[in-house]
């Protein structure tokens, strides 16, 4: 067996990988493409480039040698603030090649956060995009320790020059499959983000069962990812599975609006497009306004929150093609239940992924039969190694606790409940929050919900509702919550109607568009905003 190989093994539940002893992730992803007379094809397209598969592995070879020649070691980390642009590529293929562990972080955040991932990682090195200055040099300030190395991707003195004068030459350090590969910071839609170490092989593993298994993802593939590369669901969609089948990458440094994300689209043509269900909620909205050309799409990915069955059907309606609805996670790689092309069960996440497996457990851990709610684990190759700073396993026995509430449907799909921790008992009756907000955005006046548990007068827990109005300019018309009550109990149990309303012009999410429902509850504990409009249970019954 050939150095960082891997075999695929088909057997009658399907389809095994065995990985050689010495596997370097860059050798699969960026140098294999040579081998196979791929070098002239195009693997990514940006608005000022394109970068064939030949010029993107020597710009990674070095970049890589540029890393050692600054003086990082084996086993450092990279902490990268990088926009979605060719850099990103070079930097974390080329870290890997050279056995340094890239660590992509959140481009969103501001200078307190950075400071505070620069102390956690203790990174040797940060390599930033020039538009992110505002926020990365004030954090390298504020924070006690100090990378050795510090350079933007472009600009003077910058990450280009240093590449210049390096070896377009490398040879992948032998690396083993669970060998530290790069990190991922989780997106923090619970609290503080944990550092998420990933070994060698778990991107191979996810392009496999994922990309390949479950949606047929092919070389003639053009990808487009409104959702970044810095999170684990963008890392897969723009990057990994791209690179996987030697098809084309289109990258996008900017925010994805309709306006933005369409003009993407009409330009550059892709056939598989990756969002989040705001991002689909807000095009739909926009659909006949802008008017967009989206005859080159097979179907589009939707990952972050459930994808309401309303939204899925008006998009097929506005499109002719499928959204394919999934969950993953930072801690798994990515999608480990996803529906399929030409499969897909509306308000459903669908079926296990090929390689995964999956068990609903109650609160004393047993496993619960299809029709019963309860706590989703998932065991597979691509879970991650463990926390950063965190010595407990983060797998018990190889199964990952997700923190979500699933039932098992009898047809062999699952249907999402919520976090676990959002999860309400209402009239002494556990109810899923993402129930209540299904109902709501059924609405046209609604574009978002989220719900979360409040206390009435008596001490007993009821659904709170945080709405954004489709008219965002305007405020929330006269008698709305009354009539979003009376909508809602046309819908679902008499019990779970909203009993207060807030309207507000945006919901916290985490960068991969997940509702941060803690923070609502800490905005509803303080009541700072006495501004927002508010009906209470009186006036809304």
């Amino acid at each position: 067996m050939q150095d960082h190989s891997l075999v695929i093994e088909s057997t009658p539940r399907g389809n095994n990988l065995h990985f050689s002893s010495r596997f370097n992730a860059a050798a699969v992803f960026i140098d294999r493409h040579l081998t196979q007379g791929r070098g002239d094809a195009v693997a990514i397209r940006t608005e000022r480039e394109d970068i064939t598969f030949a010029e993107l592995a020597e710009r990674v070879a070095r970049a890589g040698n540029a890393l050692r020649t600054l003086g990082m070691a084996r086993g450092s980390r990279l902490l990268m603030v990088v926009l979605d642009e060719p850099e990103f590529f070079y930097l974390f293929w080329g870290a890997i090649k050279a056995g340094i562990v890239p660590v992509p972080v959140n481009t969103l955040l501001r200078a307190a956060d950075y400071a505070g991932l620069i102390e956690d990682s203790e990174a040797a090195a940060l390599i930033y995009s020039p538009e992110l200055a505002a926020e990365i040099e004030p954090a390298l300030a504020m924070a006690r320790h100090r990378p050795a190395i510090v350079l933007a991707t472009r600009g003077d003195a910058a990450l280009p020059e240093v590449m210049a004068m390096a070896s377009p030459n490398l040879d992948p350090v032998p690396t083993s499959p669970t060998d530290d590969g790069y990190w991922l910071y989780s997106s923090g839609s619970t609290g503080r983000p944990k550092g998420t170490v990933h070994a060698q092989r778990d991107l191979a593993v996810a392009c496999h069962h994922y990309g390949i298994e479950t949606l047929g993802l092919r070389e003639e593939d053009v990808f487009f990812s409104a959702a970044k590369l810095f999170f684990s669901y963008g890392l897969s969609n723009g990057m990994a599975f791209p690179l996987w089948v030697g098809g084309t990458a289109i990258l996008m440094p900017g925010r994805p609006t309709p306006e933005s994300s369409f003009a993407i689209i009409d330009r550059f043509r892709p056939t598989v497009f990756f969002g989040v269900p705001t991002l689909f909620a807000r095009q739909i909205a926009e659909f006949t306004r802008l008017k967009p050309n989206l005859s080159s799409l097979r179907f589009c990915v939707s990952a972050g929150e459930p994808l309401p069955a309303h939204l899925f059907t008006r998009w097929y309606e506005l499109t002719g093609t499928e959204i394919i609805d999934g969950i993953g996670s930072t801690e798994m790689t990515h999608m480990y239940i996803s529906n399929r092309p030409g499969a897909v069960r509306p308000g459903s996440t669908g079926r296990a992924v090929p390689g995964y497996e999956l068990k609903i457990v109650d609160e004393q851990g047993r496993e619960v039969p299809p029709g019963i709610s309860g706590r989703l684990l998932v065991r597979g190759l691509s879970v991650a190694k463990g926390y950063w700073h965190n010595p407990r396993p983060i797998a018990i026995d190889g199964w990952f606790d997700t923190g979500d509430t699933y039932c098992a449907n009898e047809d062999g799909t699952y249907t999402y409940s919520g976090r676990s921790d959002d999860m309400l008992k209402v009239g002494g009756i556990w109810c899923s929050p993402i129930e209540i907000e299904s109902a709501l955005i059924e609405h046209p006046e609604v574009l978002e919900a989220a719900i979360i548990g409040r206390e009435d007068g008596d001490g007993l827990i009821k659904p709170e509702a945080w709405i954004v109005l489709q008219n965002q300019e305007a405020p929330a018309p006269e008698g709305l919550a009354e009539a979003l009550v009376r909508h809602c109990k046309e819908r679902l149990a008499p019990y779970k109607y909203p009993r207060w309303f807030y309207f507000v012009p945006e919901l916290p999410k985490t960068a991969t568009g997940k509702i941060q429902r803690f923070k609502l509850r800490e905005r509803q504990a303080r009541r700072e905003d006495t501004k927002m409009p508010e009906r209470d249970e009186n006036a809304a019954a």
